[in-house]
């Protein structure tokens, strides 16, 4: 059985078809065209299809795409401020090489982009925490901190002056 599932995906209301057993990633990806968001594990491990959902973050690969009615989602595609204009965390996670293979980048930037929503100036031990879902094979971590760190930093200067 398949409904049309109506959502707001980064910005733009949209409806996607989905077979009721279909997992919001399969059709984000699928129905609706965005691949930035990963699929991993497909068991909620490893975080890369990590999206943004009611201002949560959420594994993607274990949310039904029917249970997502209504929802404001947030993915990476939504996350830059136009083609040429890479978010802040993206910027960063470049700058410092905070990935490798860029296979887990998304989900990492949007878990680290919830973290900064709800905790502005998150302490080391608070960045590792919050990615602690997200599973990177290449960098050893630190670089991301790093970059996260940054992008708190700057986003905070800006937001005092």
């Amino acid at each position: 059985m398949t409904r049309i599932v109506t959502m707001t995906v980064n910005g733009e209301e949209r409806e996607l078809p989905s077979p009721v057993n279909r997992t919001l990633l399969d059709v984000l990806r699928a129905e609706g065209g965005l691949t930035g968001t990963k699929k991993g594990c497909d068991v909620g491990d490893c975080g890369a299809c990590t999206v943004i959902m009611d201002g949560k973050p959420v594994n993607a690969c274990l949310v039904l795409a029917v249970e997502a009615e209504g929802a404001d989602i947030l993915t990476i595609e939504g996350l830059q401020h136009g083609p040429d204009r890479p978010h802040l965390l993206q910027e960063k996670f470049m700058e410092h090489g905070g990935a490798q293979c860029g296979f887990c980048t998304p989900g990492i930037v949007m878990m680290a982009k919830a973290l900064l929503d709800e905790t502005p100036a998150p302490s080391e031990d608070e960045i590792r925490f919050a990615l602690a879902g997200n599973i990177c094979r290449c960098t050893g971590y630190t670089k991301i901190i790093e970059a996260v760190q940054d992008a708190a930093d700057e986003m905070n200067k800006a937001r005092a002056q």
